[in-house]
């Protein structure tokens, strides 16, 4: 009954005239960037920031805004995979497999209705399972010493590869870099400068927000500028739409299937909507067996990947809100914004900041039923935006990240900061060493170093307490799990994504 009372206050908070208006555009942005191959969910929040902070958005309107972009990216990426057979972003891959072909035959427009209904039934479902299950797991959290977060912390790094991550080394590296630039500025318990080379600005650390639109929004630019720019591309064209209510139902048992199981990707640390997608699909496959012409235009077969991933973006936020450990990228991103606005993510959150927990909660569910709206009839105008050439679209994108950024501090060096930031993550990329890592040690390694500190104070120099606990000593296992299990299994999940993508590429 709290939970109901808790949601219809939030649906209060996300009903107000400005946060409905910025949820309809976040929605609508977000999908513009998804529907733009590679971009993603993750570039496209840390793009919209700055333009939060240009607006001077109240910290319920920003979070609304930025979790309606994370949503309608999600959406957004099947839009390339299905007329180009080029995934918006990695979870979007399976929905090549049979969107694409569906789109050779002439069924474009229905691909695109069928997974704009399967995308909305996973992220209700998902919606769903984030309002049951984060009040029991923040509730759940706050038995938590400083014992058991450090160990929790380390159990973010260890998973932050996930099953489905291409090297764990290189995981590894991109988190120690992120802790190492944690760690710049003033020790707060000694008052020593530490790596400032007798630079004002770096006394207070480095700006998490400088980093993010830097490593995500300008290497995406740079990256742009060095693969894609040029002419748009030739689309598949996308008819008229003649999807019967009996197709309709007859891929709803597959929507909710795919919902539930990408929920439980993307809660699980580290997996994320990838998982969820390549789950979803492959369960059904087995599932439905003789039944369904998988790989060659079968519409079972982009529902399902779509419910998956659009479930699983849901689950990501459990452990971002309750825990304070993102459970995707898309997610740190959305916790550093939650930390520059003086918010503490975690189990108290949901009592000091239930206005903001329940309205993006409720801006979800109403996000996704404007998303059903607004992406089947405005599908065209969508499509015609794949064709536009990048040159035109990356000074937009620049002239957002740059003025958001200056109006933040109206300082030159936070440019020329964010500049190098994105040249980092420019050679990071060419280099293949992912970046969210190293914006998630950047966000955690304050609050890890914070507890391990209390942590011996409170043993008196004893490092036992760290596995001390039963609670703790569990968290380092699934950590130790966490390491071991990319080796084992992630090689045998890629392996078997990559001959899904040769077996449908052959079939055509």
């Amino acid at each position: 009954m709290d939970t109901l009372n808790f949601l219809m206050q939030g649906f209060a908070v996300a009903l107000q005239p400005q946060n409905l208006m910025f949820a309809l555009f976040g929605a609508f942005v977000g999908t513009l960037i998804g529907a733009l191959p590679g971009l993603g969910p993750a570039n496209g929040v840390a793009i919209l920031i700055p333009l939060a902070f240009t607006l001077g958005l109240s910290a319920d309107t920003a979070m609304i805004l930025l979790t309606s972009v994370y949503a309608g990216a999600m959406y957004g990426g099947r839009i390339s995979s299905i007329l180009l057979n080029i995934p918006g972003d990695e979870p979007a891959m399976m929905t090549c497999l049979d969107g694409y072909p569906m789109a050779q035959k002439g069924k474009a427009a229905e691909a695109l209705a069928i997974s704009a209904i399967a995308s909305f039934m996973g992220g209700l479902v998902g919606t769903f399972g984030l309002i049951l299950l984060a009040p029991l797991l923040a509730r759940f959290a706050l038995t938590f010493g400083p014992a058991e977060y450090f160990a929790l912390f380390v159990l973010a790094f260890a998973t932050l590869g996930g099953i489905t991550g291409k090297n764990p080394v290189k995981t590894i590296v991109a988190a120690t870099l992120g802790i190492m630039i944690s760690t710049v500025g003033i020790d707060i318990s000694t008052g020593t400068q530490r790596y400032t080379f007798g630079m004002l600005k770096l006394y207070e650390g480095v700006d998490f927000i400088l980093a993010i639109v830097g490593l995500f929004a300008i290497s995406e630019l740079l990256l742009f500028i060095e693969e894609r720019a040029g002419a748009g591309r030739k689309l598949i064209k996308v008819g008229k739409l003649m999807l019967s209510p009996k197709e309709i139902v007859a891929t709803l048992p597959t929507s909710m299937r795919g919902g539930v199981l990408g929920f439980i990707a993307g809660v699980l640390p580290g997996a994320g909507a990838s998982l969820g997608s390549f789950i979803s699909y492959t369960l059904e496959k087995q599932y439905l067996g003789k039944k369904g012409r998988f790989g060659e235009g079968d519409p079972r077969g982009v529902a399902a990947p779509e419910a998956g991933n659009n479930g699983a973006s849901s689950g990501a936020l459990v452990p971002m809100l309750t825990l304070g450990v993102p459970g995707s990228g898309t997610t740190a991103v959305l916790l550093a914004m939650l930390i520059s606005l003086n918010i503490t993510p975690g189990p108290l959150m949901f009592t000091q900041n239930a206005d903001i927990v329940w309205g993006v909660i409720a801006a979800l569910l109403i996000g996704n039923l404007v998303l059903l709206v607004l992406n089947i009839p405005l599908v065209g105008f969508f499509v015609k935006l794949l064709s536009v050439p990048p040159m035109y679209l990356l000074p937009v994108v620049t002239m957002v990240a740059f003025v958001g950024i200056y109006s933040i501090s109206h300082s030159t060096f936070d440019l020329y900061f964010m500049v190098a930031f994105g040249i980092a993550g420019y050679l990071l990329r060419k280099l293949e060493i992912p970046l969210v890592p190293i914006i998630l040690g950047l966000l955690l390694g304050p609050e890890m170093e914070k507890n391990l500190g209390h942590a011996m104070v409170l043993s008196d120099g004893d490092w036992s307490i760290l596995w001390g606990s039963p609670l703790a000593a569990g968290l380092w296992i699934l950590a130790a799990l966490g390491l071991v299990l990319p080796y084992l299994v992630g090689p045998i999940l890629r392996r078997r994504m990559r001959q899904s993508m040769t077996e449908s590429q052959t079939s055509d």
